[in-house]
């Protein structure tokens, strides 16, 4: 295989000086498989740029070298090997006898997508149960980075918390008159499609699956779920522009999932129906996804939108979402494919002077009752919160509502609402909240416990009949395109890095996070002292969410952004439309009542000790409080400070803040790349313009409405 090396692309987090330590040394890779073999391919290209070697054992030992014994063609530096592969090193079988002999273990596998790591006696062991355990294995190997080959270090078990990773494109394939190549991407065009063909560029199609392996991702769904005239064509006679894709994904162990049009019996069969209880529609189905398997056998499944934002779906036939999506999986199960089914389903056609009608509420609405009657390889996928990716939001309560049902958190790793990939906003910080959220109090399992498979008492367990293990997991909106630095900001590549290895370790810091990055992304430039570098980053990028916050919408309110485009500040620009994205802000308050005392009742969709905490006006988080109460402009925050005051105080500081900013970016002139330093300069200018913009533009409108000055005397427009 050869290992991709597009031209004119940033390496992103793997440059090949990351692989350095590894590349300078003596290596056996020991096993079989596609996946293991690209682990040789790696080895062995890093090896032949920094002087080091690489052997390949056979099954029955190193090729032309002794089967056993502490040499096997040694001595070596780094052992990769499958623990079935055969007479392994004696430091390799002496880690896997220490891993089998621990105490408390109820077995001794390593599992699936697991590893083993240490170092003992002078060799750095990585052992796996199978080919995308060793390929994790390596890529962590690669991330420890010299430290690797230090010292001793004590067996460590690593296993994904989620065996579902999964990033999500809103790529089309022809060109949308209105969403363009790619629907809400800020980072160029589409790395698979360009202007109603496949792009053709499989070697950078092939670079991506290496970076996506290397931060834990396995699954990618390669068309919008808006699913367009052109991208129903991916699903039949155009299945074959897919599997070029799926093979290029493949030697990095990324399953290819494909965006599928719910009328597609009606849009390529000629079917009369779509209805799901239809025997010729269960028929169709059941063929056409027969024929993806023939010629894709690894295929992972259909992601699908239904009845949601005009998309075609079950209600048009008086039919459940539990009918629609159970059809897929039934012609998806005798090939263990599963059907990722979005819950973003709500009216979008409301009447702003309707109070009672409420956005927020709807996935619950719709999808509570259907608890227990989808199929198993159904995974609905909710998105975060019960809004749309604002820059702050209450975990959606769906996530507590179904817990037979298998369910996948969405979070949108593009930055639709937070600053378009123009603005730093580093996501790991939000993401973490949410993963860490204990939707039944503090006794109860944490969000990342339950997509990951957990009982709703917080115990690992069966669900709904299913092993552990068999939750959703974590599935992203991706931030990628043609950019020459995949994500059009350089500094928005952390996002996607975090959003994997969050995926895999959810209890991970996000500051440690972005160390690892630091490190990895920076490794060309930073071979010395990277302290420096390290600190101006984390000034920059640690609490950047926190700060695009303070100059956008306030406590909790959101979405008081342009139609149509998100980009930048509008304050009424959804007021008065039928998108049900309200702050009913007037004279006398802002804020919208989701009481079940006095308002919409979402917050009594919420188990009883989170429903009575955002119920009442004195327990709801400050960040919150305007998603859930309708206060007056002097109503007194837990922190001493009025809403309007609170306003006004935090949109100064966001400005100020991006300018400090700035500043650090700025003095790290010469410490990184000159291209990549420009890049990030210019966007900081438009960061700073815009947060300007914002702030001016939301303190003006409060100060209007309320009628209420700044009490630290500061102009308002």
């Amino acid at each position: 295989m050869t290992i991709p090396a597009p031209t004119g692309v940033h390496p992103a987090w793997l440059p090949p000086e990351a692989f350095q330590p590894i590349g300078s040394r003596r290596a056996l890779v020991s096993g079989e498989g596609l996946l293991v073999d690209t682990v040789h391919d790696e080895v062995a290209r890093a090896c032949a740029r920094y002087g080091g070697g690489v052997r390949r054992a056979a099954p029955g030992g190193a090729r032309g070298l002794p089967a056993r014994g502490d040499h096997a063609g040694g001595p070596f530096d780094l052992v990769l090997a499958l623990r079935a592969a055969g007479p392994l090193p004696a430091v390799a079988e002496q880690v896997d006898a220490r891993f089998r002999g621990r105490r408390g273990r109820a077995d001794d596998a390593i599992g699936d997508e697991g590893f083993v790591i240490a170092r003992r006696d002078g060799v750095t062991v990585v052992l796996a149960d199978e080919p995308a355990g060793l390929l994790y294995g390596l890529f962590h190997v690669v991330r420890l980075g010299e430290p690797a080959f230090g010292a001793a270090r004590p067996v460590e078990h690593h296993r994904p918390a989620m065996r579902r990773r999964m990033l999500d494109h809103w790529d089309n394939v022809d060109v949308h008159p209105k969403s363009g190549q790619v629907e809400r991407g800020y980072a160029g065009g589409s790395i698979f499609w360009r202007d109603g063909a496949p792009r053709g560029d499989l070697p950078r199609v092939r670079s991506y699956g290496r970076l996506l392996a290397a931060c834990g991702v396995n699954a990618v769904a390669v068309n919008n779920v808006n699913v367009h005239v052109t991208e129903a064509h991916l699903l039949t006679d155009r299945l074959g522009d897919v599997a070029a894709i799926a093979a290029e994904l493949r030697p990095y162990g990324i399953r290819t999932h494909l965006a599928v049009d719910f009328a597609a019996p009606i849009v390529l069969g000629g079917s009369p129906t779509g209805d799901p209880c239809d025997a010729r529609v269960r028929k169709w189905w059941a063929e056409a996804t027969e024929r993806v398997y023939e010629t894709i056998p690894d295929f992972g499944g259909y992601v699908v939108k239904a009845d949601s934002e005009g998309r075609p779906g079950p209600f048009a036939y008086g039919r459940s979402h539990a009918d629609g999506a159970n059809v897929l999986a039934e012609a998806l199960a005798p090939f263990g494919g599963v059907v990722h089914w979005r819950a973003f389903v709500y009216d979008h056609r409301q009447d702003w002077r309707d109070r009672s009608t409420d956005r927020a509420r709807a996935a619950h609405d719709h999808f509570a009752p259907l608890e227990g009657l989808f199929r198993d390889n159904v995974i609905l996928q909710v998105k975060h919160g019960p809004i749309d990716f604002q820059a702050r939001e209450p975990v959606s309560p769906v996530i507590a509502a179904m817990p037979s049902t298998r369910l996948a958190v969405e979070l949108q790793v593009t930055q639709e609402y937070t600053g378009q990939q123009r603005h730093v906003c580093y996501l790991a910080p939000m993401w973490s909240e949410v993963l860490g959220f204990r939707p039944f109090g503090p006794a109860g399992p944490a969000v990342a416990r339950i997509v990951a498979g957990a009982a709703p008492g917080g115990e690992r367990g069966t669900r709904g009949g299913r092993a552990p293990d068999e939750g959703g997991g974590l599935v992203g909106v991706s931030n990628v395109g043609d950019d020459a630095y995949w994500t059009g900001h350089p500094l928005a590549q952390a996002n996607l890095y975090a959003f994997g290895r969050l995926a895999w370790a959810p209890w991970t810091d996000p500051a440690a996070i972005l160390d690892e990055w630091i490190d990895l992304t920076f490794a060309p430039v930073a071979h010395g002292d990277r302290e420096p570098l390290r600190r101006a980053l984390h000034a920059i990028m640690d609490d950047s969410w926190r700060t695009y916050e303070r100059y956008t919408a306030p406590l909790g309110v959101g979405f008081m952004v342009r139609p149509e485009h998100h980009y930048g500040p509008d304050v009424d620009g959804y007021e008065y439309t039928s998108w049900g994205t309200y702050h009913f802000a007037d004279r006398d308050g802002v804020g919208v009542d989701r009481t079940r005392a006095t308002g919409t009742g979402f917050a009594g969709q919420y188990p009883p000790h989170w429903s009575a905490v955002y119920e009442s006006l004195d327990r709801c988080p400050n960040e919150l409080l305007l998603f859930f109460h309708h206060v007056p402009y002097e109503h007194v925050l837990h922190s001493g400070s009025t809403v309007i005051q609170h306003i006004y105080d935090t949109h100064f500081a966001g400005v100020e803040q991006v300018a400090e900013a700035r500043s650090l970016w700025e003095g790290l002139a010469g410490s990184v790349p000159a291209a990549l330093h420009a890049r990030v300069r210019e966007l900081f200018d438009e960061q700073l313009r815009c947060a300007k913009e914002w702030r001016d533009q939301v303190n003006a409108y409060f100060f209007r409405k309320s009628g209420v000055p700044d009490a630290r005397g500061r102009r308002i427009p």
